[in-house]
């Protein structure tokens, strides 16, 4: 019953986030400047910090692969864990896409492909990879430090999810700022938008293990 609770906990949470997300992008899309790129921000921010507060007792709030990676490799969930997490936030994450698809005009939709984030022209694969990595390992950090470390300040998940208002502000017109496989992966599967897909897996995936090994190895008090 215990894991029926997590997977539920991980899959709604992560499904919360992905469906505000890609819904502002949209909305953003749909009526040019309503949103902004601020907005955007906001509304992933805002999402994830509500989703991994609500959820956090109930699974961890991890909602994100390279969370959960991150935390397998610190050794503080056991593969088989980690396993049906990643693969229910990935559902979660098609799941809010399809929703989107489904209730959001499509012309404002196929115009932003369902809110998958892209690259801009100006930079390459390396660069999209690296710019992911180091926006994770910040998230995955924040992650350590207000939920994991026994010295973690009680803020919930919102000292988590404000990392993503920075992030996007400084990496949404790069990458689109997903840090996040699951946000990437739900709209570039509803929409077909594959393009520079591999950098939002192998920067996210890269930084989240990045941050646990300088938090397992440095930050984290010892026992």
């Amino acid at each position: 019953m215990g894991n029926v609770r997590a997977l539920s906990a991980e899959f709604l949470g992560t499904f919360g986030f992905v469906f505000i997300g890609t819904g502002a992008v949209v909305t953003d899309a749909m009526r040019p400047g309503t949103v902004g790129l601020l907005g955007i921000a906001l509304a992933h921010a805002l999402a994830f910090s509500v989703m991994v507060t609500a959820f956090m007792r109930i699974s961890g709030g991890h909602l994100n692969p390279a969370v959960t990676v991150g935390l397998w490799l610190a050794n503080k969930v056991d593969a088989k864990t980690a396993g049906s997490y990643i693969g229910t936030q990935l559902v979660a994450g098609f799941a809010a896409s399809l929703l989107v698809l489904a209730i959001f005009p499509q012309t404002a939709v196929q115009a932003v492909q369902s809110g998958a984030p892209m690259i801009a022209t100006e930079l390459g694969m390396i660069d999209a990879i690296l710019i992911e990595a180091v926006l994770t390992f910040f998230l995955v950090s924040a992650v350590f430090g207000t939920a994991v470390s026994p010295e973690a300040p009680a803020v919930g998940g919102f000292g988590i999810g404000l990392v993503l208002l920075f992030a996007i502000l400084v990496g949404g017109p790069l990458t689109g700022a997903a840090l996040n496989p699951a946000r990437a992966f739900g709209p570039a599967l509803a929409s077909g938008a594959w393009t520079g897909h591999a950098a939002y897996w192998i920067g996210p995936l890269l930084g989240g293990a990045v941050a646990a090994i300088v938090w397992e190895k440095v930050l984290l008090p010892r026992d």
